[in-house]
């Protein structure tokens, strides 16, 4: 099967440079026109945005460049209306821009932990915001949110990092459950890559290992027409894999043990990882817990 993306509008946001610029490369290559955006200076202006676009062009793609900062509402929807006026549609949306501020909680600044909210987090609500009702007007749209093992599994210095990656993952939930029926697939890429981001913080030799290049293979496949949807896919040095999130059966304490007490008693019963599910939306553990409430008390719930 061969993933071709002619005809259609992407939007890859932080693309100047690592991770973003290869993903931008990766989509142009497979068809499709790309708005390169990366943080302009103060006159809106990417030096790193404009040679990713005289790379895509002189290879015979179409791209061009838009220095807005995805924490800017304004901005952001400046650059989504250039795309429409250029090229009529948005197809696809790369949410890769971020930032890093890293220290430890005790010794971090609330002004750090904003700032990481509101790029990372934030600036993938403005663009998707900015996005989604084209997206549905059209009946279809691809978003890909970055989301990381930092914020799936936590990671020493990086809470507000961590924080906003996991946020993610819950944004990609909902809006995969509110966009299904326009053929919008929302999915989580986890990437682990040598960037600027992570020089100097892993060896040389994995440094190389783990080229950006090597992630964006999973983009590619997220931006398809048979992309799937409500996916988080972890990609680095060539692997590839999928972070599920499972719940265990659990215990129920009615009739009359439900106290502190009781789930302390019931502690290994509950982490039994036996029969464990994995949930598609938040009312079917609501419907889990009536049922077996309801099993408990010897009450008939019905079909």
């Amino acid at each position: 099967m061969s993933i071709k993306l002619d005809g259609q509008v992407a939007i890859v946001t932080g693309a100047g440079q690592g991770l973003g610029r290869c993903h931008a490369l990766a989509l142009a290559e497979r068809g499709a026109k790309v708005v390169v955006n990366d943080l302009g200076d103060e006159n809106g202006v990417s030096a790193h945005a404009d040679a990713v676009v005289e790379e895509i062009t002189a290879n015979g793609g179409e791209a061009f460049s838009h220095g807005a900062n995805v924490a800017n509402v304004e901005q952001v929807q400046n650059m989504v209306q250039q795309a429409m006026d250029k090229w009529g549609r948005i197809d696809i949306l790369v949410n890769n821009a971020g930032i890093l501020r890293d220290k430890t909680f005790a010794k971090m600044e609330l002004d750090d932990f904003r700032l990481v909210i509101e790029v990372h987090l934030m600036g993938s609500v403005n663009c998707t915001k900015a996005v989604w009702d084209i997206m549905r007007e059209q009946s279809y749209g691809r978003i890909i949110f970055t989301t990381s093992s930092s914020g799936l599994y936590g990671n020493f210095g990086q809470s507000n990092y961590g924080a906003a990656k996991m946020a993610m993952v819950g944004l990609m939930n909902t809006l995969h459950l509110e966009g299904a029926k326009k053929n919008i697939h929302v999915n989580c890429l986890a990437p682990t890559a040598g960037t600027a981001m992570t020089e100097g913080l892993i060896p040389p030799a994995v440094f190389k290992l783990l080229s950006a290049e090597s992630v964006s293979p999973a983009v590619v496949f997220m931006a398809g027409p048979d992309a799937p949807s409500r996916k988080v896919i972890g990609a680095g040095g060539g692997s590839f894999s999928v972070f599920k999130g499972f719940e265990t059966i659990g215990v129920n304490l009615l009739p009359d043990n439900v106290s502190a007490e009781g789930l302390a008693s019931a502690w290994e019963s509950m982490n039994d990882e036996a029969g464990m599910q994995e949930f598609t939306g938040g009312f079917e553990q609501t419907g889990k817990f009536a049922q077996q409430g309801a099993a408990s008390l010897g009450i008939d719930l019905g079909s």
